[in-house]
């Protein structure tokens, strides 16, 4: 795959150990640093997913420096979703029925000091290429959000157990010893919609906006610090006018 670019940045696959290792650095500082684990300047966020994963690296066009990464796993159809990092925490028993091409995104992070939205954009740019380079027909992954108490995102977990929950047929069921179940966010309040939007991670964010639809708990992640919930887009379901957007990023 040719690199992508798009303004002041760049996406490109990592093609050696010294590009995964500033993928992992990069993830280490995304999600790993804010839990005050000390840092020795070296420390990576690795696992066994990773050798079997394709890295995608985000980086300024300028001066190289990375910006952001993601990874991901093609798989020819449902049958191999038990390869998948999210299958570790979801039963994705309903998934496996699916008989299409599926591609797992995961890991998506920014480094800590980069705000750019145009980042998000090239690696939504370069994940439209992906999808049409394995003929995907579903975009699965998890969607996290930073930290442990389900109180902190209660608004954005009331609005997508309102408005986003997976279609039944392909419900994602517990598997996860630590869970919280969005219906509970629901009960205690209704979600104000421009705090639940703004509480989103931007990558979930644009997935919503797709069509996109999630599992109906979020599994604790002690490890990373976080509350991640299953994600799921079909791609032949995504609305018109947003295809066309997508096909345009990754124009």
């Amino acid at each position: 795959m040719e690199p992508f670019c798009r303004g002041r940045y760049r996406a490109r696959l990592a093609a050696t150990p010294e590009d995964l290792r500033a993928c992992q650095r990069l993830r280490w500082l995304a999600f790993v640093a804010r839990t005050g684990q000390p840092d020795d300047g070296q420390a990576l966020d690795a696992d066994a997913l990773d050798p079997l994963c394709r890295h995608m690296l985000i980086e300024e066009i300028a001066t190289g420096a990375p910006v952001g990464c993601f990874r991901f796993l093609p798989l020819a159809g449902g049958g191999q979703i038990g390869r998948s990092y999210a299958a570790q925490f979801y039963d994705l028993g309903a998934l496996a029925r699916f008989d299409g091409p599926m591609v797992e995104m995961g890991r998506f992070c920014l480094h800590p000091d980069c705000h750019d939205p145009d980042a998000i954009r090239v690696a939504w740019g370069v994940l439209g290429t992906i999808v049409a380079a394995e003929g995907a027909e579903m975009l699965f992954g998890c969607s996290s959000f930073a930290g442990c108490d389900p109180d902190a995102h209660s608004d954005a977990f009331a609005m997508l157990c309102a408005r986003h929950l997976a279609p039944r047929r392909w419900h994602p069921r517990v598997k996860a010893p630590d869970v919280f179940r969005l219906a509970r966010a629901l009960r205690l309040r209704q979600p104000d919609p421009r705090r639940a939007m703004a509480a989103m991670p931007p990558l979930l964010r644009s997935y919503l906006a797709m069509g996109g639809w999630v599992s109906d708990h979020a599994v604790v992640d002690r490890a990373l610090h976080t509350m991640h919930v299953f994600t799921g887009v079909e791609i032949r379901a995504i609305p018109p006018t947003r295809r066309r957007l997508l096909d345009a990023l990754s124009a």
